[in-house]
């Protein structure tokens, strides 16, 4: 595969997010199926695994150390801070979101034991705690490099402003945030930011959620999927959007890839510093999506990808009014 930079690090242009495995749309993998995942992208030439505290409560990260760990000097591991599973009343773990540095520095501690590893290589702040100036945050995690705990600090879902402040503070190797055909917002303000200060960028969801695979029938979602909760996933939007599909897929089928494949091209045509990380619990769809790094896509099929699905064209919000207010990104 061919090889893009994270912050210091040279990695496979396409990732592998390990989200999917445990967390978020519906019933968890088996760890069976997680080891076969991740070692499967492993011989195929993915080299960044991207993990959080968040995803599964501590599931995913336990998962990705019994079976990577044994190999990590083969890949960069990243994972994430400042989202965990709290107990409520009721012992029941809910998420939260804490980016006080005591909070920090504990959550990498126990990240460490469950990743199997001495260093993590580069650490995010999952959200900006908004009652946390991002500089005390930041601080924390340069506190964490300078023990050797981890090598690099990320972002993730912040704009341009957040970025520049955290940065003055301590260098920042790397910032994720949702982006593809149908997620625009990082074109606003802070993909250019990233590119002044040589961070480079990290595009998660870059198949739209699994919206620009195949057809998706959101009646039949999993209950605690989390696109019931996403306005674009509602039936009324969803009805709207699925009529961009028929002459994407025909694009798809002209270029000679599945849809899968041309979205994930689209981004990695989008600039030599963006990093798509695909999440999936299916193998199928793991080759599916690295099949992507061998598409060429000719500059007319992306400007009509851009006319095709944009802002303008899609309905719906990306999240919830609570997950809009619990990121710091800009919006059209």
């Amino acid at each position: 595969m061919q090889q893009r930079q994270l912050g210091s690090f040279s990695v496979g242009a396409i990732g592998l997010g390990c989200m999917n495995i445990c967390h978020a749309y519906g019933a968890p993998a088996s760890f069976e199926e997680a080891e076969r995942l991740l070692l499967t992208a492993l011989d195929h030439g993915v080299t960044h695994f991207d993990t959080a505290a968040l995803y599964g409560f501590g599931q995913s990260e336990t998962v990705v150390g019994k079976v990577l760990s044994k190999h990590r000097a083969k890949f960069t591991l990243a994972s994430k801070c400042g989202m965990t599973g709290v107990p409520n009343a009721e012992g029941v773990k809910v998420r939260v979101i804490d980016g006080h540095p005591a909070t920090i520095k504990a959550t990498c501690d126990e990240a460490l034991q469950r990743l199997q590893t001495e260093v993590i290589d580069l650490y995010y702040l999952h959200r900006w705690d908004k009652q946390v100036p991002i500089e005390e945050s930041v601080g924390a995690l340069g506190d964490l490099v300078r023990a050797g705990k981890i090598r690099s600090i990320g972002l993730s879902e912040v704009s341009a402003s957040t970025l520049r402040k955290a940065h003055a503070e301590h260098p920042i190797a790397a910032l994720q945030t949702e982006y593809s055909l149908w997620t625009r917002n990082p074109e606003i303000a802070v993909l250019q930011a990233c590119r002044e200060l040589g961070v480079s960028f990290v595009a998660f969801s870059p198949v739209a959620r699994g919206f620009l695979c195949s057809p998706l029938d959101v009646n039949a979602l999993d209950a605690k999927d989390i696109r019931r909760s996403m306005p674009r996933f509602s039936p009324e939007n969803h009805a709207k959007n699925a009529a961009l599909l028929p002459a994407y897929n025909a694009m798809a089928a002209e270029v000679g890839c599945t849809p899968s494949q041309l979205a994930i091209a689209w981004l990695l045509h989008q600039g030599d510093d963006i990093l798509p990380i695909p999440g999936t619990r299916s193998v199928d769809h793991l080759l599916d999506d690295l099949g992507a790094a061998k598409v060429s896509l000719s500059a007319d099929v992306i400007a009509r990808l851009n006319a095709l699905i944009n802002q303008h064209t899609v309905h719906g919000s990306r999240y919830n009014a609570q997950g809009n207010s619990e990121v710091d990104t800009e919006v059209f």
